[in-house]
C-alpha cells in the first residue's frame, strides 16, 4: 500500500486487507470485493473515543476530514426504504428534503439505533457504508466523494478505517447526491 494519510494524527494505520481482524464480517466481506480495497487502511483506536469529536481531539485527526455514516429508513405506505448516508462530521445530511426525495419516501427519519445495528451486523457509533446491504443505496455527498482521504467507521467502535473518497465512490450502490447535506451553523 503507497497511501501516505496525512489525516492519520497520532493513528498507526496498517493496510485493511492485513488487519481483518479489525472489521466486523459485513464489513470484511465487502472489503474483500472492493476494487481499490489495496488503498485503504485501518487503525486500531479506544472504542470510548469512537464518537468523531473526542476521536478528532484525542487522535489529532482533522474533524473535517471524518466522515459520518446515518443509516436513514424512508417510509412510503408500509414500505420501509433504507439508505446509507456519507456526509462530514462538519456538515447535516438532508434527511427530509433530499434524502427523503431520493427515497421517494413520504416520512425520513434516521432509522433506530437497534434497527440499524440489526440490519448491518455492525455497532451503533462505528457503522459505516462498507458493507451494508447490498439493496441499500450509498448515498454521498459531493464533499466526500470529492476528499482525497478520510476517516470513517469501520462497523466496530474499536477501529477506524482511513479511505480515499473515490475509493468509496466504488461501493455497490454508491451514488454522489447533490445537496445532500449541508455546512453545520457554528
Amino acid at each position: 500500500m503507497g497511501e501516505v494519510w496525512t489525516i492519520a494524527g497520532s493513528l498507526e494505520p496498517f493496510p485493511v486487507l492485513s488487519r481483518l481482524d479489525l472489521v466486523p464480517a459485513p464489513v470484511e466481506a465487502a472489503l474483500k470485493a472492493l476494487d481499490g480495497a489495496d488503498r485503504v487502511a485501518v487503525a486500531e483506536i479506544d472504542p470510548t473515543l469512537a464518537d468523531t469529536a473526542e476521536f478528532c481531539a484525542h487522535y489529532g485527526s482533522p474533524l473535517e476530514a471524518s466522515a459520518n455514516c446515518v443509516v436513514v429508513a424512508g417510509k412510503r405506505g408500509g414500505e420501509i426504504r433504507y439508505a446509507a448516508c456519507m456526509v462530514l462530521a462538519t456538515m447535516r445530511a438532508d434527511v427530509n428534503g433530499v434524502i427523503r426525495k431520493r427515497l421517494d419516501a413520504r416520512k425520513a427519519s434516521f432509522a433506530p439505533m437497534d434497527e440499524a445495528v440489526a440490519l448491518t451486523g455492525m455497532e451503533y457509533g462505528g457503522i459505516t457504508p462498507i458493507g451494508v446491504p447490498a439493496d441499500w443505496p450509498v448515498l454521498v455527498s459531493p464533499e466526500v466523494a470529492a476528499a482525497p482521504e478520510l476517516v470513517v467507521g469501520s462497523g466496530i467502535r474499536g477501529s477506524k478505517i482511513l479511505i480515499p473518497g473515490d475509493v468509496l465512490m466504488k461501493l455497490p450502490g454508491a451514488e454522489v447526491l447533490p445537496d445532500l447535506a449541508r455546512v453545520l451553523e457554528q
